[in-house]
């Protein structure tokens, strides 16, 4: 897979999904999407199935936390699902990403692309240090969980645009930085903390960025969606 926007789809039921995905039906493509933790307790593993039926590549944005043996056999009912990309949060150990790779990873070998959340685009240095008890950099925790990950056989990790050239400085050009805290210069960052526009990102070495908001709630999503594309893929 190469450079891509990945749209959010953080909607509350199948048939919102599906009405808003509808108009993307004259695209050329169908888009990249995520499914995240909303609306996949809410509809389960068919809204997957459906979309996959549909055409589009699906991130399945879960973030797995748990003991390893836990996680390994969540991601083995995860592989059957066919998505392209699924996540965990690095903090759960390298124990545990380890054992995620190998409950991901098919008989036949294959498996879809797997990455770790390092730190939420939500969370800023205060808020980690006040909640969280980490007291290092924010810069810094983020590169340690990268590297970790690394170590443990992932593709990549999730993080802020901003920290996404450190990272391929840290652990090389061919790992993955998938990037969501994307908004349009004239648009509201809303809850996120560190952010930056798809023309920032695409400049600082993102590979992906995931974008909900600023598509999803556009007067006209479709030609969000192209300006997107645009100023992130040109």
């Amino acid at each position: 897979m190469g450079k891509d926007v990945i749209i959010a789809c953080d909607f509350s039921g199948r048939q919102q999904t599906l009405d808003f995905l509808d108009r993307f039906a004259g695209e050329t493509e169908r888009p990249f999407v995520k499914i995240g933790m909303e609306l996949f307790y809410a509809e389960g593993p068919e809204i997957v199935r459906e979309l996959k039926r549909r055409g589009h590549k699906i991130f399945l944005d879960l973030k797995l936390h748990d003991i390893p043996n836990t996680v390994r056999k969540a991601m083995r009912v995860l592989s059957g699902l066919d998505v392209d990309l699924v996540n965990l949060h690095a903090a759960g150990t390298a124990a545990m990403m380890e054992a995620a790779l190998e409950g991901l990873t098919r008989p036949d070998g294959s498996r879809p692309l797997l990455i770790a959340v390092t730190q939420l685009t939500s969370t800023d240095q205060q808020s980690m240090e006040r909640d969280l008890l980490i007291h290092e950099p924010i810069d810094r925790v983020v590169m340690h969980y990268a590297r970790r990950a690394k170590e443990a056989g992932l593709d990549g990790v999730v993080c802020s645009p901003l920290e996404a050239a450190k990272v391929k400085e840290t652990c090389g050009v061919g790992f993955l930085t998938v990037t969501p805290g994307v908004r349009f210069a004239d648009g509201d960052a809303g809850d996120q903390k560190r952010v930056t526009t798809p023309q920032e990102a695409k400049e600082i070495g993102s590979d992906y960025i995931v974008v909900g908001r600023p598509i999803t709630a556009a007067a006209d999503p479709v030609a969000a969606y192209r300006r997107c594309v645009a100023e992130f893929v040109g």
